[in-house]
This record gives C-alpha cells, sequence and structure tokens, in this order.
C-alpha cells in the first residue's frame, strides 16, 4: 500500500477504536437503522467517504439479539490516483454483554486484498480467524488466538464508547483498554481533554474531547496525534476526528446523520 492508501485507511480504523471503561448507562443512544455519513480530507482536497451503518433488523445468534454493524471507507476523486480503497468493517456486536461474537473485514487497498472473519469466544478467552481467498470464496487459513479477557473489536469499541454516561469524566482522565485487530492485542490509553463547542455541518455542537495514544510510527506526528470530538447529547455521535500527519494533517468531518435515536 503506498502512503496516501496507507494513512487514509489507518484514520478511518483510528476513528473507531476509542473503547472506555467508565460506568454505562441502561439505554443504548443508538438504535437500528442509525446511518452516519463522514468525509475524508487532507487540506483542500477531499479524499474519501466513510459511512457507518447500523442495521435495520437485529442479528440472532444462539438466540440473543445483536447489533449487526458495519463501516464503509471509499477513496473518491484524486485520491484514487495514488490507490484506491474500498473497505468495509463489521461487527457482530451483543445488546446483552456489549461484546463482539464476531467480526470481519473486507479490504481492498490498491492492489492489496484481505477478507477476514472473527469468531470471539469471551467466556474460553479464545478468538478464531478465518482468512479468505482475494475473491472471497475460499477459505485458505484458520487461526485461533488466546485472548487477555473480554476484548473489543475495532468497530464495537466506538459504539461501547456511547453506552458510557461521559458526563462523569475529569479533564485529563485516562483508562487503559484492551482490543483484538489484526492478530494482536492493542493497549489503548485514551486521554479525556475536556468540552468545545464546534461548527459543523449539523450546526454549532457541544462536544467531549479525546485523544487515543498511538504507538511511534512513520505517519503520524506527537504521542497524542488524533482527537476525536463527539456530540454532548443524548446521541453521543462522533462530528470530527483530526489527525496531525508529519506534513498536515488529515480530517474527518461528519457530513449526515440520519435514523438517530434521540
Amino acid at each position: 500500500m503506498n502512503v496516501i492508501t496507507k494513512i487514509t485507511s489507518l484514520l478511518l480504523a483510528l476513528a473507531l477504536f476509542q473503547p472506555s471503561l467508565w460506568a454505562q448507562e441502561k439505554n443504548f443512544p443508538f438504535t437500528y437503522g442509525e446511518e452516519l455519513n463522514f468525509e475524508v480530507s487532507y487540506g483542500w482536497f477531499n479524499l474519501a467517504d466513510a459511512k457507518m451503518v447500523i442495521a435495520k433488523n437485529p442479528e440472532k445468534i444462539e438466540d440473543k439479539e445483536h447489533f449487526k454493524i458495519d463501516v464503509y471507507g471509499k477513496t473518491k476523486g484524486a485520491a484514487t490516483i495514488f490507490g484506491r480503497v474500498n473497505d468495509n468493517w463489521g461487527t457482530i456486536w451483543s445488546k446483552e454483554t456489549k461484546l463482539p461474537s464476531r467480526s470481519y473485514r473486507h479490504i481492498e487497498e490498491g492492489r492489496y486484498r484481505k477478507h477476514e472473519k472473527v469468531y470471539f469466544d469471551h467466556q474460553e478467552k479464545k478468538a478464531v480467524m478465518e482468512l479468505y481467498d482475494r475473491e472471497n470464496k475460499n477459505l485458505e487459513k484458520v487461526q485461533e488466538f488466546d485472548l487477555p479477557g473480554s476484548v473489543q473489536d475495532i468497530v464495537s469499541g466506538f459504539y461501547y464508547l456511547r453506552t458510557l454516561d461521559l458526563s462523569k469524566m475529569n479533564k485529563g482522565q485516562s483508562v487503559n483498554i484492551k482490543g483484538f485487530f489484526d492478530k494482536e492485542i492493542y493497549n489503548i490509553k485514551l486521554i479525556y481533554e475536556g468540552q468545545e463547542k464546534i461548527k459543523t455541518d449539523l450546526g454549532e455542537v457541544d462536544t467531549y474531547i479525546f485523544s487515543p495514544q498511538i504507538p511511534k510510527n512513520k505517519l503520524f506526528r506527537g504521542e497524542y496525534p488524533v482527537t476525536v470530538w463527539v456530540t454532548q447529547d443524548q446521541n453521543k455521535i462522533p462530528v470530527k476526528i483530526k489527525a496531525n500527519l508529519f506534513l498536515g494533517s488529515l480530517n474527518l468531518d461528519l457530513k449526515s446523520a440520519k435514523g438517530l435515536r434521540y
């Protein structure tokens, strides 16, 4: 994958992986059929569109209701010259446990392809990953991984954050969380930065601000290069994500929202 393709993909992923450990609210701030649409930009250039969608009907696993949640990212315009991205991350997330039962990724980035499914067994602390061929037709490999306990996947983590009572946090408060992604366990430190009123395509909104600690790499600048703004209303939706790169910054801005619970 080239640099532009890789940065765009990473930003879309980091925007989602934001779980936490504060006291939970009883009711979900989202419901079936919710759809959030974003635009990814670099300076004046619009690079990609992203979409977060909850299926209109529940998914049943062992008679238990689950949310089926999909996230799509697709490059557009001049960005496709550097490498076309057409990704789909998904989770089948239990309403009862607020943990993923399954996750999946269908990745198309330039010539690179990856199709995988992960089955979680939180009681046995195991995850089984199935890898498929380029056309997503034939099973090629099965791997089993030990888990350190209950984990979120790259999509479910963000929706878990939205179930928490964010109003009780203090500026500077941090937690360490665990997630399973791409065959590895990640320990992410999440910092609450306070509150801010910002202008968006949906109007002025009051937001909570978060900064995840990102491992040192060649793409991002600083120890906390990514900032996420989440609305203070009952829906708690992300309206803006900013990533500071070594040259300039990449932004992901909410353009429309429908099917909101409140």
